[in-house]
């Protein structure tokens, strides 16, 4: 062991004439484990967060959406055929889009209508997972009426219960001599899902695809776009670009599940880095005590260091002996943290101790997600700060004049 190391730990360890030094140097290290416990815990809570709302989101949404620029198209097989053979593509589910007006008794209300291929759409969507009443698979059953899926909002205001009628309006219709009249078709209610979105759960309506273009007037063989699903969500702008530059044939546009939410995302992002930055500063304040810890322990020490300097101490392992002891608290104070921080990020994991009210949040529970990369950088973070806060102290313990020291004290 370095001797400079071996004093550093003496005047960490032992008992001191001025138990107020010791008790500033507890304080320090209490500072920085408090800082990187909250810094840990609150990226956590940010991470799960964000990664609950994207996986909500591509639940029912694309990782890749692909449309035409001329509206609905037709042949849409082959298309299919194509882009199942780029990198990445787990699956492509073909969709009609469109917006209606349902209504049942004196209630209506606007909706998003969205035609699936049942067995495909189970493969590949959360839907069936987030069904509280019904069946997902009821989409596939035949017969007149068509079978819908409501989101639960939405059923709930309009007043319908499973086998209720529900009568959907179209834009597409006749023009007459009295006028444009729209087509009406009536569907009974299948099932009922919960996202936990309500954005979604208050506006979407599930239906087959035959069903789509028949309310909406299409051909058998036209759909509005392309639903794809990848094997790595991340991959999808490179995914995006290859279903553009090798789909032959109907002027493809592509358009990623980053580029459709990129506000929202930008957003958290943004929250993520300024609670990162404010409880950063956090961890600066502890760092400060330990500059006025070790500035305290140099004015107490002088004899101690004048006599290792006229013993042949130069004046770096003076400097070294410091910042090994401030780097010590720091150290010590970052391990705390982290055990703090990822003891109580366990305990909100596992047993689910703070409760949200769900009338106000899509959860019920704050969600906590741990990333490898925001534990390193913090810290990382945290021995900088206190490393830094070393330099000053050790500095002025380095320059001391041992001849006047001894002199005069």
């Amino acid at each position: 062991m370095r001797f400079e190391l071996f004093i550093a730990l003496r005047y960490l360890f032992s008992r001191r004439k001025h138990g107020f030094i010791s008790a500033i140097s507890l304080i320090s290290m209490l500072g920085v484990a408090l800082g990187v416990a909250a810094l840990i815990i609150v990226l956590g809570v940010m991470n799960g967060f964000s990664q609950n709302l994207r996986d909500k989101i591509l639940g029912v949404n694309a990782h890749v959406l692909v449309s035409s620029l001329q509206g609905p198209f037709a042949g849409y097989e082959g298309y299919c055929e194509q882009i199942r053979d780029i990198p990445h593509v787990r699956a492509v589910l073909p969709f009609v889009y469109a917006e209606v007006m349902l209504s049942s008794g004196q209630r209506a209300k606007g909706a998003v209508l969205r035609g699936v291929d049942p067995e495909a759409a189970s493969r590949a969507l959360s839907l069936e997972e987030d069904m509280v009443r019904g069946s997902f698979r009821e989409l596939q059953a035949q017969g007149d009426p068509h079978t819908i899926l409501l989101g639960e909002d939405l059923a709930a205001r309009l007043g319908l219960t499973i086998g209720a009628t529900v009568h959907m309006m179209s834009p597409s219709g006749k023009r007459s001599a009295a006028g444009f009249s729209p087509k009406i078709m009536n569907f009974r209610l299948a099932g009922v899902f919960d996202t936990g979105m309500y954005e979604y759960d208050s506006s979407l309506a599930y239906v087959s695809i035959p069903a789509a273009q028949e309310v909406l007037g299409f051909r058998r063989d036209m759909v509005t776009g392309l639903e794809v699903r990848l094997s790595d969500i991340y991959a999808a702008p490179e995914t995006a670009k290859a279903i553009e530059n090798t789909v032959a044939g109907e002027p493809l546009n592509a358009r990623t599940w980053m580029e459709m939410n990129q506000e929202l995302f930008s957003a958290l992002k943004l929250e993520k880095t300024a609670m990162g930055i404010i409880l950063l500063i956090m961890i600066m304040v502890g760092s400060f005590s330990i500059v006025t810890t070790l500035i305290m322990l140099v004015m107490e020490k002088k004899q101690d260091i004048a006599v290792l300097m006229s013993m042949g101490a130069k004046p770096g392992n003076i400097k070294r002996i410091f910042i090994y002891q401030g780097s010590l608290i720091g150290a010590i104070g970052t391990a705390a943290g982290y055990a703090l921080g990822l003891g109580i990020s366990y305990c909100l994991k596992t047993y689910q101790i703070i409760q949200l009210p769900q009338d106000i949040y899509y959860l019920d529970h704050i969600p906590i997600q741990l990333a490898g990369t925001d534990l390193t950088w913090i810290g990382i973070a945290a021995m900088t700060l206190c490393f830094l806060a070393t330099l000053y102290p050790a500095s002025r313990a380095a320059k001391l004049e041992p001849a006047r020291v001894l002199r005069y004290e």
